[in-house]
């Protein structure tokens, strides 16, 4: 990843930046149109925002209970591997049910999001693969009973 002391945005790359994450679909003569550009010069933008790392993937986001993904768990783990070690941070996000695995400060090392169908296939998980990494050492679990808000977008400032 590109250092963030390096990348300088102005004003139009912010506006190209927020309309593409509104929607990543936008045609780039629609981008064009919208920002009141030449679309040669939107090209040359965003594939600049690209090689940056600015713009880093391009997703199609799913509503997960379509595809029986009901359950959704925060799992706190600790971990005997020292600081500066990333040996089991690496196996957990091998696992496809893994969405996001956090270093993170305090009492726990690790805070992993999981999504699967129900708290058996979630067991199933923690038995079949979680056990399986040899430095977790414990784990705790919280089952989100409803979801308010879950948005990957970012705040995108205005100069």
């Amino acid at each position: 990843m590109t250092n963030t002391s390096e990348i300088i945005l102005d004003k139009t790359d912010l506006s190209i930046l927020r309309l593409m994450q509104e929607n990543a679909r936008m045609t780039n003569a629609d981008l064009a149109r919208e920002l009141e550009m030449a679309p040669s010069a939107v090209l040359e933008r965003v594939k600049k925002l690209e090689q940056k790392q600015v713009i880093v993937k391009y997703t199609t986001r799913i509503n997960p209970v379509a595809l029986g993904q009901t359950l959704l768990a925060f799992i706190a783990m600790k971990s005997s591997e020292g600081m500066g070690s990333n040996n089991t941070a690496k196996e957990l996000a091998k696992i496809p049910e893994v969405q996001e695995v956090h270093h993170i400060a305090g009492e726990d090392c690790y805070m992993v999001k999981v999504r699967t169908a129900d708290s058996a296939s979630l067991m199933e998980l923690m038995r079949n693969k979680f056990s399986k990494i040899q430095n977790i050492t414990s784990t705790r679990t919280t089952i989100v009973l409803e979801t308010v808000k879950e948005e990957q977008q970012l705040v995108i400032p205005v100069k």
